[in-house]
């Protein structure tokens, strides 16, 4: 389901129909928080999120003819800040890039979006191209006057996620001398749409116009040729929209479906230039501001000083504000909660386990009798910073004594066991001597009192215990009475 009008495009390569892909237009803006749009159930997607609007702060109305050099801030989340510069400046010439003059062997006319409509290709860059924080190595360059950035590529490249100096519904096929250039030096990209026609209003004029990317994350969009009002183009067939924007992926399961993914894209922010600045030799310049991505470690993470609500999360070891395109990592790893102490403690928090754990065996040791130490020891504090070298020794110093009390008592403790064991052998030795004494005596002297005692007591005269048989088990049967019968013979006493 999509939220506003777009065109299908098709792509060269690099689309894959695995997975199935919606668009959500919503938009989140500081201090007024909407509900979503009804959709699936999903952490990511569930937070401040509005519908978009046409009243963006930090945008002019389209209404405004002013045509003079203006710096237009944008205001919602400050990602950048834009400058546009009117034909009579100096700046607009300097900002067009004339691929004429360039090396012939890096200019590069793609031949297929040069002669299609509504068709896009991958392009590779040579470097890493900051875009909203986020460093790219390949876009998607549209015959419609844009440039798409996301990773998940789809048919509603017009949606989000582009870099638009002129979107509109160009069909490059309706000219000859229509084409799509591309040059990349090293350090920027420059994509041209030369003398390119409107499908719907071809009588009115070919377009001119370029992007450039810059290694340092400026965008300059530069118009060479603009026939007609940027807000005269009709949007019924394609949108006309002049800027960025970015957005994050939200992936959910099918379950109807194994093995199939709904993607879900979310825009978090858009930049929408003033259509009526644009006219012949105009050209705009964005210079990208910091961001919390740029933060490699939680103590400048917390202590960056721009425009985001900056925090670190230590399961990611990320800064983010928690709205880029690492957004579903950051909600699924729980970094929302765990940014609420926005504190770097959680090295300090280790360091205190061990520490309190060593002085803990130290405790119990003296308890126990190891009493030589008392005098000698001093109490343990409670570190509030990462441990030193010395604080490192001290530790390892307390865990070795630890380790030494605890050998020495279970030295102790197995010394009564050895005795006790020594004691029973030594008894039962006696009782065996005892025995031997016994029987040596009674079977000299038969009889006496201990003699006529066993004599009575011989096994001969016990009674006699049958095993019953047939059955798996052996079981006792009871004993008749001596002397009597049973079952056709005779127990007699035995002499």
């Amino acid at each position: 389901m999509f939220h506003e009008p777009g065109a299908a495009y098709s792509i060269l390569q690099g689309w894959s129909q695995d997975d199935v892909v919606t668009v959500e237009l919503l938009r989140r803006r500081r201090g007024l928080l909407l509900e979503p749009l009804p959709m699936e159930s999903n952490k990511a997607s569930q937070d401040s999120l509005k519908p978009e609007s046409q009243d963006l702060p930090g945008i002019l109305a389209d209404d405004d003819t002013d045509n003079t050099s203006q710096i237009m801030e944008d205001t919602d989340h400050n990602y950048y800040t834009s400058k546009t510069y009117g034909p009579s400046d100096p700046m607009s010439k300097e900002l067009w890039v004339n691929i004429d003059q360039m090396n012939k062997e890096k200019v590069k006319i793609h031949g297929i979006l040069s002669n299609t409509h509504r068709q896009a290709a991958r392009v590779n860059l040579s470097f890493d191209f900051p875009f909203y924080g986020h460093l790219l190595r390949e876009i998607t360059v549209a015959t419609g006057g844009f440039i798409y950035t996301g990773d998940v590529v789809h048919r509603m490249l017009t949606a989000t996620q582009y870099i638009a100096p002129l979107m509109a519904n160009f069909d490059p096929s309706l000219s000859r001398n229509s084409t799509v250039i591309y040059f990349d030096n090293g350090t920027a990209l420059v994509v041209q749409w030369d003398h390119v026609h409107l499908q719907d209003s071809y009588n009115q004029g070919s377009f001119t116009f370029q992007a450039t990317l810059h290694s340092d994350g400026r965008i300059v969009f530069a118009y060479k040729e603009v026939p007609m009002q940027i807000a005269k183009i009709s949007s019924v067939n394609h949108p006309v929209k002049i800027g960025l924007s970015d957005a994050f992926v939200v992936v959910h399961k099918i379950q109807q479906i194994p093995n199939v993914r709904r993607k879900t894209i979310y825009e978090y922010h858009r930049v929408e230039l003033l259509k009526t600045k644009i006219t012949n030799s105009t050209a705009v310049e964005m210079m990208p501001l910091p961001t919390c991505l740029q933060f490699t470690s939680c103590t400048s993470c917390l202590a960056s000083q721009i425009n985001f609500n900056c925090s670190w999360c230590h399961r990611l070891n990320r800064c983010s504000s928690g709205f880029d395109r690492h957004r579903q990592d950051w909600v699924d790893n729980s970094c929302p909660d765990e940014t609420k102490d926005n504190t770097c403690d959680i090295i300090n928090t280790t360091n205190l386990n061990l520490l309190t754990t060593a002085s803990t065996d130290t405790i119990t040791t003296r308890n126990r009798g190891t009493t030589e130490c008392h005098s000698s020891q001093t109490p343990l504090h409670m570190p509030t910073s990462i441990p030193t070298e010395d604080d490192t020794k001290i530790a390892l110093h307390l865990k070795d004594n630890g380790a030494a009390a605890a050998k020495s008592t279970a030295e102790n403790s197995t010394r009564p066991l050895h005795m006790g064991l020594i004691l029973g052998m030594i008894l039962l030795l006696l009782v065996m001597v005892a025995i031997v004494l016994v029987t040596v005596y009674v079977y000299h002297h038969p009889s006496s009192a201990a003699g006529l005692f066993f004599i009575e007591r011989r096994p001969s005269r016990w009674p006699a215990m049958k095993f019953r048989r047939g059955s798996g088990h052996p079981a006792y049967a009871e004993v008749e009475p001596m002397g009597q019968e049973k079952e056709g013979f005779i127990e007699s006493e035995q002499c």
